[in-house]
């Protein structure tokens, strides 16, 4: 298996071949909340060059892809927005000041930085694990909130659910506990191997599953300036109310990426 098919499997990416709405793109747009005109909603596009995970050096702050008030109740627009262009965007300015001086890594996409860390020197190899981790998790979070779309999981993924979980709601319920239990700041992910096997485990910091060569299915950030606004200490107020508003198309496919 050459490097590139290796990368493709481990990401779980197939550039440039599916309209998915795994990650909002946009390349170059930087466009800040309520970009795309408060209240409305856009279906996310093409999954190809210009997608996250394909994005290479200077990498871009994804557009919003729908208005910050659009989840409410769940996560109020405050909130939504500060994590789009504060944390967000932090993560893009952080990793492409990390790279600058590394003109070597400038061809090598998102998921081939995330993918290969440990062959990375070791002055930026850290700044990369968090920065590039963060701007990958933050993308799919924010498009596993697309509003509409399936509420609960169906085909392929529910079967998957119901065969390593028992039931949709141990799975959710596994996913609620992991992320309450992620002590400090962190993720909880679902996420599928390359034998199509579902598990679900939390991760600290920016940490993903794409860089141990698993798909991320379902990921919700834990770290407290995504939920701290509006809930405060309840950590699993807010897991209740995420999970609730997933839309499992999105999901599921992310489920058939690998």
């Amino acid at each position: 298996m050459d490097r590139r098919r290796f990368v493709q499997d481990a990401v779980g990416v197939a550039v440039g071949m599916a309209v998915t709405p795994l990650i909002v793109s946009g390349a170059g747009a930087g466009a800040g909340a309520g970009a795309d005109g408060e209240g409305s909603v856009k279906p996310l596009p093409v999954f190809g060059d210009e997608s996250v995970l394909a994005q290479t050096y200077p990498f871009v702050l994804p557009r919003p892809g729908y208005a910050n008030a659009a989840i409410e109740p769940a996560v109020d627009a405050t909130t939504m927005g500060i994590h789009h262009d504060t944390h967000h965007a932090a993560h893009v300015t952080s990793l492409n000041n990390a790279l600058s001086a590394q003109t070597a890594l400038h061809v090598k996409s998102l998921g081939e930085l995330l993918v290969g860390l440990a062959s990375l020197p070791e002055r930026v190899r850290a700044a990369v694990r968090d920065n590039a981790g963060g701007h990958a998790n933050h993308a799919l979070f924010r498009a596993l909130l697309t509003p509409g779309g399936a509420k609960a999981p169906c085909g392929a993924l529910a079967a998957a659910i119901v065969r390593d979980f028992g039931s949709v709601a141990a799975c959710t319920a596994a996913l609620r506990a992991s992320g309450v239990g992620q002590f400090g700041s962190g993720w909880t992910w679902l996420m599928r191997d390359g034998a199509g096997a579902l598990t679900v485990k939390g991760s600290p910091n920016e940490d993903t599953p794409i860089a141990d060569g698993r798909t991320p299915v379902v990921g919700i950030d834990v770290w407290e300036h995504a939920y701290y606004l509006k809930y405060q200490q309840r950590r699993t107020d807010y897991l209740d109310a995420v999970l609730s508003a997933i839309n499992w198309d999105v999901a599921a496919t992310q489920y058939g990426r690998a």
